[in-house]
């Protein structure tokens, strides 16, 4: 078996779930920060805490293995290349990001929390213009 390409498959899964979480999360919060009633904040507090938890931080540390994996695969003479520094750097704040959202976690779980719906509906935004970056950088690999 090709273990550069089973390294590879896993990193996209790995890479998909996290995204989804990142750009889901956010969005949630959104919904919690307008909400009302007790019952609501409740529930959101449960899919937040059930979201980073159990899909976004195994997603976050596989595409991490995973990506260490393939550039083990490849060989660290591969940051020698201007796209492995962009994508490094895009995903190291990326992986910044996801802590930052643990932190509203916690502000949102101890009802703490001073952010408007408006600026999550804006924070959302930061994970879509990173993984543009990522996508560009890896698919065509600027020297």
């Amino acid at each position: 078996m090709n273990l550069y390409l089973l390294f590879k498959s896993l990193h996209l899964i790995a890479v998909i779930s996290w995204m989804a979480g990142l750009l889901y999360l956010p969005r949630i919060f959104v919904y919690h920060a307008q909400a009302e009633h007790d019952s609501q904040r409740k529930i959101f507090k449960i899919m937040e805490r059930k979201l980073y938890n159990y899909i976004m931080m195994p997603a976050m540390l596989l595409s991490w293995l995973f990506g260490i994996l393939l550039i083990h695969s490849l060989g660290f003479s591969v940051f020698s290349e201007l796209w492995m520094k962009v994508k490094t750097v895009a995903v190291i704040i990326l992986t910044f990001y996801h802590f930052s959202l643990g932190k509203h976690l916690s502000d949102f779980a101890q009802d703490n929390n001073k952010n408007s719906s408006k600026f999550f509906r804006i924070y959302n935004e930061i994970p879509t213009v990173i993984l543009i970056v990522v996508i560009f950088a890896a698919i065509f690999k600027p020297l």
